[in-house]
């Protein structure tokens, strides 16, 4: 008759009982009562078909299989435990591919800054970044995304996220638009003159969109387009409106013939997260990556946590 398979629970109690050949030291070492380690060592009896301890006076002594066994059950645990232990993490040897999504923003002012850390830290790390499809924290579940920085309010269940700050949304415009001399603007101007709308990378015309609704109006969104280097070109040739975050047009007002103003009704503020997936959260080499992303996206001067900086001051 085949016997049943080997209760591995009870290696770490061989372990201890081949050590003390004592069972009470051994019940006591292992937490148990002696009469729970006793029955123990009868099933670790019958599984390896051998007493193991052998009761001699007030002793125990080991049978030859029980003192063959010590060395390789000691290697065997210790296996184990390395195991299931964290691996450590050496950024200089890691090859790893690691994948986020983020616009052609993030693209064109923060990943030099991230690429070079990179470069210094861990010089065979590769990156991969993705468009961000808005509302699909799926992709951080299936699709191996590894971080995204997002607008959210709540961070849905199974993420987890480190706040970056917070900002408003305001209408940039050429400095040659009929509005651009007004100090501000009104809603009626606003869904008015023709907008062009960044269409990817973000959830936050959701916002926008949402809170026109219910004034009863709709924007005049005369073009669609994913990207920020686009949409911007477009918005300085054209007299185009285009709503972005307050951080960003104050990044590319610095270098482009554009101005923006205040909109002319209340939203909520964006707020940032960078965001993960709980299976990568205990992950060391994921919690040194998102710690880099996390770090440049907060120094640099195109992000949200420098305007809030200058807010506050």
């Amino acid at each position: 008759m085949l016997k049943p398979p080997f209760n591995l629970n009870l290696l770490r109690s061989l372990d201890v009982l081949l050590e003390t050949r004592n069972l009470t030291a051994a019940a006591k070492a292992l937490g148990l009562t002696q009469s729970a380690l006793s029955r123990q060592l009868v099933q670790l009896r019958e599984q390896t078909g051998d007493p193991l301890l052998i009761r001699e006076g007030q002793r125990y002594l080991l049978t030859q299989q029980a003192e063959a066994l010590r060395g390789p059950l000691k290697a065997l645990l210790a296996n184990m435990e390395a195991l299931l232990l964290a691996p450590d993490f050496d950024p200089a040897l890691c090859a790893r591919q690691f994948s986020m999504c983020g616009s052609d923003y993030i693209a064109d002012h923060m990943l030099p800054e991230l690429l070079q850390s990179f470069s210094l830290q861990a010089p065979h790390l590769r990156v991969d970044l993705r468009m961000w499809e808005p509302g699909h924290y799926r992709l951080l579940a299936d699709e191996g995304i590894d971080l995204v920085p997002v607008i959210a309010d709540v961070i849905p269940d199974n993420l987890h996220g480190r706040a970056m700050g917070e900002d408003k949304p305001v209408c940039v415009m050429r400095k040659s638009h009929p509005l651009a001399q007004l100090s501000d603007i009104s809603l009626e101007d606003y869904i008015y003159y023709p907008q062009i709308k960044i269409a990817g990378g973000s959830d936050k015309n959701n916002i926008i969109e949402q809170h026109l609704a219910r004034l009863g109006v709709k924007r005049n969104i005369r073009l669609s387009v994913p990207f920020y280097s686009s949409a911007l070109k477009l918005c300085v040739d054209n007299d185009l409106l285009l709503t972005i975050p307050m951080h960003i047009a104050i990044a590319l007002a610095r270098t482009a013939a554009i101005v923006w103003k205040p909109l002319p009704f209340d939203v909520p503020s964006y707020r940032y997260w960078l965001l993960w997936h709980a299976r990568n959260h205990h992950d060391p080499a994921h919690q040194w990556f998102r710690k880099q992303v996390y770090d440049v996206l907060q120094r640099s001067m195109f992000g949200v946590t420098q305007f809030n900086a200058i807010s506050d001051t």
